[in-house]
């Protein structure tokens, strides 16, 4: 489910949309495979190769590098800027032609995780209209969260690294 979709205009550099999903598995679970940035790949189609730059497990401050292949070949730095185990998990860096933050919020239980998540981006210098990028991109990333659902439901999955 997509919403809020583009609070962007032509004239505006600022890009804003919502996804959410419902993911029968705990919530736990949920919250360690997305903060463990390296798994991205698996469940982005956009997304070639995340590692880490930090040592240590996943945590506030890691940081990590990834090469993009979507929409061009690309490095892209990313950084755990907040971490609330099972709660909330928000991601800054570059989002392909964006710079801005990735937010997940996460309800749950010991059975089914209630997925949100917010992109709030900035198009800097893009040269397309940021609304259209938007729209791409927002579609985009709820069919990569589809892709990570289907991921942790299926049997035996869910473990991560």
């Amino acid at each position: 489910m997509i919403t809020d979709l583009f609070r962007s205009s032509r004239r505006e550099k600022n890009v804003r949309f919502t996804n959410a999903v419902r993911i029968e598995r705990p919530v736990g679970t949920v919250f360690d495979y997305l903060a463990d940035l390296r798994n991205l790949p698996a469940w982005n189609y956009a997304i070639r190769e995340t590692r880490p730059v930090t040592p240590g497990p996943a945590g506030l401050g890691s940081v990590y590098q990834q090469v993009r292949s979507l929409p061009q070949v690309m490095r892209e730095r990313l950084e755990i800027v907040e971490y609330e185990r099972g709660r909330r998990l928000v991601i800054e860096g570059g989002f392909g032609p964006f710079q801005g933050r990735a937010i997940y919020d996460l309800e749950g239980s010991a059975t089914a995780t209630h997925l949100v998540n917010r992109f709030e981006l900035e198009a800097g210098s893009l040269k397309v209209p940021s609304g259209l990028a938007a729209r791409g991109m927002a579609v985009a990333v709820a069919r990569n969260l589809r892709v990570l659902k289907d991921l942790l439901e299926a049997p035996g999955a869910g473990n991560g690294r």
